[in-house]
């Protein structure tokens, strides 16, 4: 579903990623790990299109088409969301609002036809309960004001409401207590499917602990440096980042 090959990406004329390959199947959970200044971030950036992050090597395939030089909205229209892990605020535009022309942007992209008031509100209302948002949050501007956890839980609503085929989760445990947090991977647990792959990207164990990765990646220095299955991410529970953060190891040279 996504295929990255040999990615190189630059940050304000630095080079971030140092030839990234991975490869995330349909249907399958993909957590990306790694201590700070990785390039985590800029992955998922970078996959979503954002400007200022410049691919110079490489390529992203998203269902065997090339979307290095797509825009973000032809991304997000073939199926491609990001949660971000500091979610902009925009004041004035109230999260409903936003909500529905978001959904009915994609909508029309995949040839569907769009939701009326009505139907979009009830859609709403039922993806907000499960989540624990309260309908009186939904009328404020869109992460304005809101606590951290709120602007997760609001960033999942967004994911559940799109349904995209593939997401890509930046952090989206940062900020959140224990029950906040069982909340959240409910709602992502809830969309995961034959039919839709995610890549989660993390600093801990503790989400993985309610999103069950099939693969754990290791990012140090700008490339994979390990993958292997749930118990790696376990191992650098224990042990730390240690062998991954020392350029001189030879791993990350």
């Amino acid at each position: 579903m996504l295929k990255i090959e040999n990615l190189h990406a630059t940050v304000g004329g630095k080079e971030v990623l140092k030839g990234i390959d991975l490869e995330v199947p349909q249907g399958e959970v993909h957590a990306i790990m790694g201590p700070n200044g990785s390039g985590k971030s800029t992955l998922s950036y970078v996959i979503a299109g954002r400007e200022g992050y410049e691919i110079t090597k490489g390529r992203i395939l998203f269902d065997g088409k090339d979307i290095s030089e797509m825009a973000p909205e032809e991304r997000a229209a073939a199926g491609l969301f990001l949660a971000f892990q500091y979610p902009v605020e925009i004041p004035g535009v109230t999260t409903t609002n936003f909500l529905k022309t978001a959904l009915n942007s994609i909508r029309t992209a995949r040839g569907e036809q769009e939701l009326d008031a009505v139907g979009f509100l009830k859609l709403q209302k039922q993806k907000a309960t499960a989540l624990g948002i309260d309908t009186e949050m939904l009328k404020r501007g869109l992460n304005v004001g809101f606590s951290g956890g709120e602007k997760k839980r609001n960033e999942v609503l967004q994911l559940t409401m799109l349904a995209p085929k593939f997401a890509v989760l930046d952090e989206t445990d940062s900020g959140l207590d224990i029950d906040a947090l069982k909340i959240v991977s409910e709602g992502v647990n809830s969309l995961r499917g034959a039919d839709r792959g995610f890549l989660v990207i993390t600093h801990y164990q503790r989400l993985l602990d309610y999103i069950k990765p099939d693969v754990v990646h290791v990012l140090a220095y700008g490339r994979i440096q390990q993958s292997g299955g749930p118990e790696l991410a376990l191992e650098l529970e224990e042990k730390g980042y240690a062998a991954f953060t020392d350029e001189t190891n030879g791993k990350a040279a």
